[in-house]
């Protein structure tokens, strides 16, 4: 699998240690979070339903 992964806009550089990454996994698969200090060291893979679950409550919302 040939994820794209990308670091968050708000992270502060390549050299940033508090980091997560996210891609697209394949098609059906949803978003996989991965920690960018350890990228070979696998990756959750959240429904596309299940991520917009975590930010609603990463932003203090309640989920819908």
């Amino acid at each position: 699998m040939n994820v794209q992964w990308r670091k968050s806009t708000r992270s502060s550089g390549v050299n940033d240690e508090d980091c997560v990454e996210l891609g697209r996994l394949a098609p059906g698969a949803g978003i996989g979070v991965r920690d960018s200090k350890d990228p070979e060291g696998g990756h959750l893979a959240l429904s596309l339903a299940e991520f917009a679950g975590l930010v609603e409550r990463i932003k203090g919302r309640p989920g819908r």
